[in-house]
């Protein structure tokens, strides 16, 4: 069996796509783990699968490298609405709705030259409560709380943008940090029963905040659309930022604008097609 597929990234953080429109995958875990291998395989974040909706323009469906899958991408729905847009599925318009499955996601996009360049996402209501994290944790929100993860004390702040964060500002540089021995214990901890999507935050001189992450069931990637927005809410919750306001996240693959209000969380990036091809299952 042949696949056709299209490599996109967004900040860095890629995927392999696949039309659902026109094609078929019985078993998207197994294949995202197959084709998310460096050297043995595409080599990916994970498989994202572009599919009709009946609720809006198309369903994205998304499965990180381990084969597990996940609710939301930020930086995967503007590639999915790059694609769309880029191959004329969506008539030119550059107001989209894409399905997910934390909820029906809104687009704006701005194109130049027939080609989408950038989109504005409306990334729904940032969830605070324990529960809707979810974290074993009593109160109504999670903000700067103690947590000892490999006996160190770290304050934590938790949003949920359809998946779970755990935000972690620190004075001591970020990009010094052993995020492959530290990352998968956050990951795992028995404070969060889905395990969690880690954000080690430094606020730069500027009023940039710069970010390295550790996904779940990744590990660490480039970007993450979904943490830069838990990001940004943590920062106005720790008094560092006002709410309305643009925020920068600088990422390892980019930066990401991110505006928390009190009715949604916007976030606006690049996308952009690495390649085409075919690949025999």
């Amino acid at each position: 069996m042949k696949l056709q597929f299209t490599k996109m990234h967004g900040c860095g953080n890629d995927y392999i796509y696949i039309n659902c429109f026109e094609q078929s995958v019985e078993d998207p875990a197994a294949l995202a783990v197959s084709l998310s291998r460096p050297h043995f395989g595409i080599g990916s974040d994970g498989v994202i699968l572009i599919c009709p909706s009946e609720a809006a323009d198309a369903k994205m469906r998304m499965f990180n490298a381990d084969g597990s899958e996940g609710r939301m991408c930020g930086n995967g729905i503007r590639c999915v609405g790059k694609y769309l847009y880029d191959n004329g599925m969506v008539d030119g318009r550059t107001e989209i709705t894409i399905e997910t499955l934390s909820g029906v996601k809104r687009l704006h996009l701005t194109a130049g030259d027939g080609k989408m360049q950038s989109a504005r996402v409306d990334m729904g209501k940032a969830m605070l409560s324990p529960a809707e994290i979810p974290a074993y944790m009593d109160g109504t929100s999670i903000v700067a709380a103690p947590l000892v993860v490999d006996e160190k004390v770290y304050h934590i702040t938790c949003v949920s943008m359809g998946n779970p964060h755990c935000v972690v500002f620190l004075k001591e540089d970020v990009d010094l940090l052993d995020l492959k021995r530290i990352g998968p214990k956050f990951e795992n901890n028995p404070l969060f029963p889905e395990r969690v999507n880690t954000e080690f935050v430094n606020l730069l001189p500027d009023g940039v905040f710069k970010m390295r992450v550790w996904e779940r069931g990744s590990g660490e990637t480039l970007a993450c659309g979904t943490g830069a927005c838990a990001v940004g809410v943590a920062a106005v919750l720790n008094g560092y930022c006002e709410k309305d306001f643009d925020i920068t996240v600088r990422l390892r693959g980019g930066e990401l604008t991110v505006r928390y209000t009190d009715g949604t969380v916007w976030m606006t990036g690049a996308a952009t097609t690495v390649f085409e091809g075919t690949i025999d299952l």
